[in-house]
């Protein structure tokens, strides 16, 4: 048995949950108030949720299926991609979702910056030479955590991620009771006129906001090597996004009834201390930006986690360079968080001259991992439509086909509707990084492209140049 996975390594179903529900509880949730205040009212919010949870729900349906019909496969982000549509489709996902976690610690440790500077003046607003070393000792300190062993970081996660429930717990509670149904009532159309129309551009305008909120889904099956049974692996992954749904829809919806819809998209981030100030007063904000930043860690770590084991399995498995692979004494992924921790301090080095740069990580964050998602859901499509793994008359086949089609076209409208323009973006940096899956075909000695994947590879090409040309004229905006 290797080092990584040694039975004190094992990860139990709390843990697994934990890391899900640590992945996708970060900044959004702080956020959430002003985020869709600025672009929808009530019932468009209600609209949104009611189309992303459902459409998320069946990812998460889909993800439970692959891992019972699917043991063999670890890491599951990439490895679906990989066995149903091939390596380089399997490469593009893994590296995808790798970068898309690059880009989420980073937008972490910019949104930590900026929350210690409203207090700390030394912070200034997060670019202050200050401000990029402490995030750097922080992005190392976490490193050299990790290389201790998954399991202790994992643990760390877990005390995180119970943490941070309690400023969000103590502010539904504060909320619920300040909650007025006359403001609710002004805010259900968004002060616009009633109509089809406005509700359609409404929840248009607010499902991209939907899918940074719910990326970290997929936390439990990415670590399904470690879990100690396999079955908990789907179990945590429906369990943890449920939890996490309810949160971010009570948290929103319960915000329309304290301020009217201007007064909400006015507060500055995080809009939730925002709201705990107008409730209860200062101190009321004060928790809740140290809740911030206890959930922000935790999502922190929970990224560096899924960042380094996505890279590592993925080179085990032969899709990326064989070096990436190798793991310490420890059972850590090594050389995989070297690497990825070397990508994110170049990224904090690049936000220190950088606009917006928070908003940026987060858009290009969702960006990056919905070709992954769509990947997913896609493979959960093809078992379920051929029959493969499943025994002829078997009923689950049935529901399993219409949850990863319902899925499938959830992630497809996602990416028309509002991430075209990202996932055009991604492909910049998907040409660069294919240097390393043909260095990797290289090492196996075998041939880089099949002809389906050289045109793969030929609409990358072509997505990088336009995606380019559209940031030199302007076309395409940030």
């Amino acid at each position: 048995m290797t080092p990584d996975t040694t039975s004190d390594q094992k990860l139990s179903l709390k843990a697994l949950i934990a890391l899900v529900i640590g992945s996708m509880i970060g900044a959004g949730i702080f956020a959430l108030p002003s985020t869709f205040a600025r672009t929808t009212g009530g019932l468009g919010a209600i609209v949104a949720w009611a189309i992303s949870g459902a459409g998320m729900l069946m990812l998460a349906f889909v993800f439970q299926a692959l891992a019972q019909r699917r043991p063999d496969l670890d890491a599951g982000i990439f490895a679906y991609a990989k066995a149903g549509f091939g390596r380089y489709l399997g490469f593009i996902s893994a590296i995808g979702y790798w970068m898309g976690a690059c880009f989420a610690d980073t937008a972490c440790l910019i949104l930590i910056k900026s929350t210690l500077g409203v207090y700390f003046p030394v912070f200034g607003d997060g670019t202050t030479v200050v401000a990029i070393f402490s995030a750097s000792l922080l992005v190392w300190a976490v490193h050299f955590l990790v290389l201790r062993g998954v399991k202790s970081a994992a643990t760390l996660n877990t005390i995180a991620t119970y943490a941070k429930m309690i400023p969000i717990g103590l502010f539904l509670l504060v909320i619920v009771t300040g909650f007025r149904a006359d403001i609710f009532a002004l805010n259900f159309w968004g002060g616009e006129i009633p109509g089809l129309g406005t509700l359609a551009g409404q929840v248009r305008a607010t499902l991209m906001l939907t899918v940074f909120v719910f990326v970290g889904l997929e936390g439990a099956s990415v670590y399904s090597r470690y879990a100690k049974r396999r079955e908990d692996v789907g179990i945590a992954t429906v369990l943890g996004f449920l939890g996490v749904l309810c949160l971010l829809v009570l948290v929103t919806m319960l915000s329309f009834g304290v301020l009217l819809r201007p007064d909400l998209a006015a507060l500055a981030e995080p809009s939730m201390a925002g709201i705990m100030n107008y409730l209860i007063g200062p101190w009321g904000g004060l928790l809740v930006s140290i809740g911030l930043l206890i959930s922000v860690l935790g999502n922190y770590l929970s990224w560096c986690l899924l960042s380094a084991e996505v890279m590592h399995v993925a080179a085990q498995d032969g899709t990326l360079p064989s070096y990436l692979g190798r793991s310490n004494r420890a059972g850590a992924p090594a050389a995989a968080l070297w690497f990825s921790n070397a990508v994110i301090q170049l990224f904090l080095i690049i936000s220190w001259f950088a606009e917006e740069a928070f908003i940026m990580a987060l858009k290009m964050t969702s960006a990056m991992v919905l070709i992954p998602y769509l990947l997913v859901a896609g493979y959960g499509l093809l078992l379920a439509w051929t029959g493969q793994t499943y025994e002829a008359g078997e009923k689950s086949r049935r529901s399993d086909l219409i949850r990863s089609l319902v899925a499938t076209l959830y992630i497809a409208l996602i990416i028309i509707v509002g991430g075209s323009k990202y996932v055009v973006l991604s492909t910049l940096l998907y040409l660069p990084a294919t240097i390393l899956f043909f260095h990797a075909m290289r090492e196996q000695k075998i041939q880089v492209f099949s002809r389906i994947e050289l045109l793969l590879f030929g609409l990358v090409i072509v997505g990088a140049v336009a995606g380019g040309f559209g940031l030199a004229t302007g076309a395409i905006t940030l």
